[in-house]
C-alpha cells in the first residue's frame, strides 16, 4: 500500500473479507495473509495482519515460528492456551490480551484450551519499530467494566500513550464495549486508523457498522462511534 496524500474514510464490510474454512478454523483476513494476497491490501500503516479467527474445542495452532513482528491477540470468547520456545505458558480468557515480540525468533504454539466450546479472538501483527530484539512474551486480563463506554488503552509504543502493554512500534491498541453511548477517539495528524466491530451494530462517523465490518482512516483527526457493540481500534503511523 501506498503513503496515502490526502485524508481517507472508508468501510471494509465482513463479507469483503477473504474468508476460509478449515473446518477446525474459520478465520476472516482484513488483509493479505497466507494464501489470500491482494498487492492492494497488504497493510494499512504499520497494522500487518488483522485476522478473525474461531477455532474449534480441543485443537488450535501447532508449533510454528515468527520473527520482527509484533503479534497481539485480542480474545473475544473462549480459552486461548498459549507455550512457546522461549519458556512461557498461558491461558487467556475473554477480554484478555496476549502479546508477542518475536524480536529475533521465537516458536509457539497456540491451542482452544476448552475440549467442546469454540474460541473466538483476533490476531493482530504490527511491523515494528525496532528489528534483531530478543523475544518476548506477556498476558494481561482486563474487566468489562475498563472498557465499558469508554476507549481502553491496553497496548502502546508511544511515550506519551499510557498503556500497560508496551511494543517497539509507535501504535496504539484500544478496545471499548459501547452500551448506548458515545464514544471518541481522538487521532494526530497524518496516523492511520483502523476500527473493527467485533460484535453488535455501530455508527462510526454517521457510517452504519455491523459484526465484521470495519472503517480504515488516515488523516481523520475524530472518530465517534454510537450504539451497542465490542470494538477494536489500532491507531498506528504509516510505514516507509
Amino acid at each position: 500500500m501506498k503513503t496515502l496524500v490526502a485524508p481517507a474514510f472508508t468501510v471494509q464490510l465482513s463479507k469483503d473479507r477473504a474468508f476460509n474454512d478449515h473446518g477446525w478454523l474459520k478465520t476472516y483476513h482484513s488483509f493479505s495473509f497466507a494464501d489470500y494476497y491482494d498487492p492492494k491490501n497488504d497493510n494499512w500503516g504499520a497494522l500487518r495482519v488483522f485476522n478473525d479467527d474461531t477455532v474449534e474445542g480441543g485443537t488450535g495452532f501447532p508449533t510454528h515460528p515468527h520473527r520482527d513482528m509484533e503479534i497481539v491477540t485480542y480474545v473475544l470468547s473462549g480459552k486461548l492456551a498459549h507455550k512457546d520456545s522461549i519458556g512461557n505458558e498461558g491461558i487467556v480468557g475473554p477480554g484478555g490480551v496476549q502479546f508477542m515480540s518475536a524480536g529475533t525468533g521465537v516458536r509457539h504454539s497456540e491451542y482452544n484450551a476448552d475440549p467442546t466450546e469454540s474460541l473466538h479472538f483476533v490476531q493482530m501483527w504490527v511491523i515494528p519499530g525496532k528489528v534483531g530484539e530478543p523475544p518476548s512474551y506477556g498476558q494481561m486480563n482486563f474487566t468489562p467494566e475498563e472498557r465499558t463506554n469508554t476507549w481502553l488503552r491496553v497496548v502502546s509504543g508511544d511515550p506519551a500513550v499510557e498503556a500497560p502493554i508496551r511494543i517497539t512500534q509507535d501504535a496504539t491498541l484500544a478496545v471499548a464495549r459501547v452500551e448506548g453511548e458515545t464514544v471518541v477517539y481522538e487521532f494526530a495528524p497524518q496516523r492511520y486508523g483502523f476500527a473493527f466491530v467485533a460484535d453488535g451494530k455501530v455508527e462510526a462517523n454517521g457510517e452504519t457498522l455491523h459484526k465484521g465490518d470495519a472503517v480504515r482512516l488516515y488523516d481523520v483527526p475524530r472518530l465517534a462511534v454510537k450504539g451497542h457493540g465490542e470494538l477494536v481500534l489500532w491507531d498506528v503511523p504509516g510505514i516507509d
